[in-house]
């Protein structure tokens, strides 16, 4: 089934909030970091994702992939204009539609917005462990430009 685009209204980000939550769980750094030095001041890592989805609706572009009406799939990201550059910082597809190509026509789906406001390429970043998300973007003709590592230090 093809998804239908259009831009996330107010009245969306309860229903993404959940969607990009629950499709990130399995992967996320933050998760991870939990699980290896534990939460923050008492701040796991499901609260920390909820404070950055609320910078994310007041900075990003916010797309949705409907299927039937439905939210199935979403993206985020910047454009800059002088450059031409997109940026997808989240790309989601809801945990029991996952295995239906929405992953592939959400990515698609953000990158001809990016190219309707006169982009000219696209970039973004994966885990390395995140093997779904890394084949897609193989199989999708993406390149890669540089790879980076995530360090911690406590401060006490």
């Amino acid at each position: 089934m093809s998804l239908s685009f259009r831009l996330a209204r107010p009245d969306d980000l309860p229903v993404l909030e959940r969607l990009i939550t629950e499709a990130f769980g399995p992967i996320t750094w933050l998760r991870k970091f939990d699980e290896r030095y534990g939460a923050p001041k008492g701040c796991d890592w499901k609260q920390r994702w909820k404070l950055r989805l609320e910078k994310v609706w007041q900075t990003q572009l916010v797309l949705v992939g409907e299927a039937e009406g439905t939210i199935v799939a979403a993206a985020t990201g910047t454009y800059e204009e002088a450059s031409g550059l997109g940026y997808i910082d989240l790309l989601a597809v809801d945990p029991r539609c996952q295995g239906k190509g929405y992953g592939r026509q959400m990515l698609n789906g953000m990158m001809a917005h990016f190219r309707a406001l006169g982009g000219v390429g696209v970039h973004l970043e994966c885990l390395q462990d995140n093997a779904v998300g890394n084949a897609l973007y193989a199989r999708e003709g993406f390149q890669i430009v540089a790879s980076s590592v995530r360090w911690y230090k406590p401060l006490a």
